[in-house]
């Protein structure tokens, strides 16, 4: 195991909490999709708040999956000492299409910067795994 593949899921799961705390940053977000009682409280394009309201949602449900995906990544490297290149190539989907779409204004170059680190240590891993089962071969 190499150290960039320990630190790729820390990356993620700091993205995760950079998302929950974007969501719910949001000024006054919550306090009125709450007051409207959550179900369809987001719908109403017209509302003056509307695009707060959505950013909070996709924020929050974005920062569950960068949970999952980094949690994922961490059991991965304990349990197998290798970071699995899916893991890269996921982030590297989410990120590249977000960039091209909202550049500037958006903080998804990041995840395009994890998913390379995340394909350069599964790489590393995987190269060190296959050269130790040689030598134990030997």
């Amino acid at each position: 195991m190499n150290g960039l593949a320990r630190w790729v899921p820390r990356l993620i799961i700091a993205t995760s909490v950079l998302h929950f705390v974007w969501a719910f940053a949001q000024p006054h977000a919550w306090a009125a999709i709450a007051g409207d009682g959550f179900l369809s409280s987001v719908v109403d394009t017209e509302a003056p708040d509307y695009f707060a309201r959505e950013a909070s949602v996709w924020f929050l449900t974005s920062g569950v999956a960068f949970l999952a995906l980094g949690t994922l990544a961490r059991h991965m490297v304990r349990t197998t000492g290798r970071l699995p290149a899916q893991i890269g190539w996921y982030l590297l989907a989410i990120g590249i299409p977000q960039c091209v779409i909202y550049f500037p204004v958006t903080g998804s170059w990041a995840l395009a910067v994890i998913g390379v680190l995340a394909l350069v240590a599964a790489r590393r891993t995987g190269e060190t795994a296959t050269t130790s089962r040689k030598v134990e071969a030997l």
